[in-house]
């Protein structure tokens, strides 16, 4: 499927708001769509993994995420996530965090990559117009509204 950006602007330290996202244990604080982390690691680094319960469509399973980039003097985090139960469906994250006056600018993009004939032919869709008009735009205001608590480190 095609990529997918979506552009906020956040009026909070780029520092604090990068943090944020590269923090998976804090996404259910932002990201509604996760429900609970299951499995964390302490310090993020390319091959990083870690397991979340994700809900939407009125279900809920486990969803692995692996790091393919981290850059934080970049402010650049890119990762794959996919459901924990050998289906080859996955869906690719990038996110991009720079300085702006008065605040930063927050990238996201994803792309999902529906393998299988179901998840290509239905879901995939359904999941991806649930993404493009609800969750991500809610997620984005939640990090922003976080944000503006969290001082960078």
């Amino acid at each position: 499927m095609r990529n997918h950006t979506r552009k906020l602007f956040i009026a909070s330290d780029a520092g604090g708001v990068f943090s944020l996202i590269t923090s998976p244990e804090r996404l259910p604080e932002w990201n509604r769509a996760i429900a609970a982390v299951v499995d964390a690691p302490q310090h993020l680094e390319v091959g990083s993994q870690w397991v979340v319960t994700l809900t939407a469509m009125g279900q809920s399973w486990p969803s692995r995420s692996t790091v393919a980039d981290l850059d934080p003097a970049a402010r650049r985090f890119a990762y794959r996530s996919q459901t924990d139960d050998g289906n080859p469906s996955y869906a690719d994250w990038s996110w991009d965090v720079s300085d702006t006056p008065g605040g930063c600018e927050v990238t996201v993009s994803y792309a999902l990559h529906p393998a299988t004939f179901w998840r290509r032919a239905l879901l995939a869709k359904i999941r991806g117009g649930q993404l493009r008009r609800r969750e991500l735009p809610a997620s984005l205001a939640a990090l922003a509204t976080l944000s503006a608590t969290v001082r960078n480190p």
